[in-house]
């Protein structure tokens, strides 16, 4: 199984290199990884003691964060190498102050494993959720390096319990230790015969609470909601779009604000967005000093870095991604504020959006109609909202305490 794992590596190293030419996202991957050894020489010295935290792409960074930082204040001597995968997560963190050096992760084959240790000798590592490479996970073992998993999620679908997947299988003994979201993760590794696992819950939860500790003040979102009910759609796609256009085009309540903060904010789908629209827009890339923001009625965030605060400002808010099959965002951001929550009819492979819909906090649609008619009762129904909104906080308060749980470990 380890050789056809190698080749699949290998194979799909040279299928990347080709889509690159025509993908920009790829490139920035292919590009990244050629950079990735030289910058780790550059950055760590070998009487270094160091962390290495790795994250698939941004949601992991985000949840993998309050520990991260946790760790951080309590080894301020430690140097800490962050990797990513995904572009997605290391075009927009590759300068978080969290970490000395930020990496796209080499591909996974036993020389790149190798290097890279040799390079991080890393004291602690820390992957986060899911991305599980069996060859830096072997090497991690024969080291006798400490290695954990944490918000671990896993599912009986997935390749680790079924009879082809014994390499990844034997991988996850690389961790010392795996804390799971759920309990039918821990069952799923005591069925492979893992026991070193724990139930910490989600991190996300700290996470998002720790964003009521900050200054969410965003002036430019202050003076454009001029004390207006708002509705705020976080991280759309163009299957979002359908859901919610026509409403905002042909509501009649004269006293609501919106802004779009959609996932993708290259400007030829920002103009095709604005296109669309028929009330008077402003973006973000467009603000001047002469701009009266007052006389707008849709403001499009065609920037990054400002959404978790904007969620402060709405009274209802969209999730986007599950209109389609990108994704459900994260509907935790929104619900640490205590407000109701909408979002697409996808949303089977995120337990908080199922918990959260059997609360009561959140509503799934899945037509443009029933999108109107749900938007309508909590625009009008303020009790409605408010009882929605107290589900919602309520879940994230009682949610708590998974950073507590995981360092209680990492300190022993």
């Amino acid at each position: 199984m380890k050789g056809l794992y190698s080749i699949g590596i290998y194979i799909a190293s040279c299928i990347i290199k080709v889509a690159a030419l025509f993908n920009s996202k790829l490139k920035q991957g292919v590009d990244g990884r050629k950079a990735s050894f030289l910058k780790l020489e550059n950055a760590i010295q070998r009487n270094d003691k160091t962390f290495w935290f790795h994250c698939a792409s941004l949601g992991e960074y985000e949840q993998g964060l309050p520990v991260f930082e946790t760790l951080k204040a309590k080894h301020p001597d430690y140097k800490v190498v962050l990797s990513f995968f995904s572009p997605s997560g290391y075009e927009v963190r590759k300068n978080t102050e969290i970490a000395d050096v930020v990496v796209y992760l080499p591909l996974d084959t036993s020389a790149n494993a190798k290097h890279f240790l040799d390079l991080v000798h890393p004291n602690y590592t820390l992957f986060v959720k899911y991305d599980i490479w069996p060859h830096f996970l072997h090497e991690l073992k024969k080291r006798q390096l400490k290695a954990v998993l944490i918000s671990a999620v896993f599912r009986k679908d997935q390749a680790f319990f079924k009879w082809y997947g014994s390499y990844l299988k034997s991988a996850l003994f690389g961790f010392e230790h795996i804390f799971t979201q759920d309990e039918n993760s821990k069952v799923l590794l005591e069925s492979l015969n893992y026991n070193s696992v724990s139930v910490s819950g989600d991190t996300r939860f700290d996470r998002v609470s720790n964003q009521l500790k900050v200054e969410n003040v965003v002036d430019f979102i202050e003076a454009f909601k001029d004390d207006k009910r708002c509705i705020v759609f976080g991280s759309s796609w163009p299957d979002d779009d359908k859901l919610y256009l026509d409403f905002i085009n042909n509501h009649h309540h004269s006293d609501l604000k919106f802004v779009l903060a959609p996932h993708d904010i290259k400007s030829s789908y920002i103009a095709s967005l604005k296109t669309q629209l028929k009330a008077k827009t402003i973006c973000y890339s467009k603000l001047n000093d002469s701009t009266n923001l007052k006389d707008y009625k849709v403001f499009i965030l065609d920037t990054i870095g400002y959404l978790s605060k904007v969620y402060s400002y709405a009274d209802i808010a969209y999730v986007g991604g599950g209109a389609g099959t990108t994704g459900l965002h994260n509907i935790l951001e929104p619900a640490v504020f205590g407000i109701p929550i909408l979002i697409g009819k996808n949303y089977d492979k995120f337990p908080e959006a199922k918990a959260l819909i059997g609360l009561g906090g959140v509503t799934s649609i899945a037509t443009s109609e029933a999108f109107t008619s749900t938007l309508n009762a909590l625009i009008t129904d303020e009790m409605l909202r408010k009882n929605q909104g107290r589900i919602t906080k309520s879940y994230i308060e009682s949610h708590k305490g998974a950073v507590l749980h995981i360092m209680e470990y990492l300190n022993n």
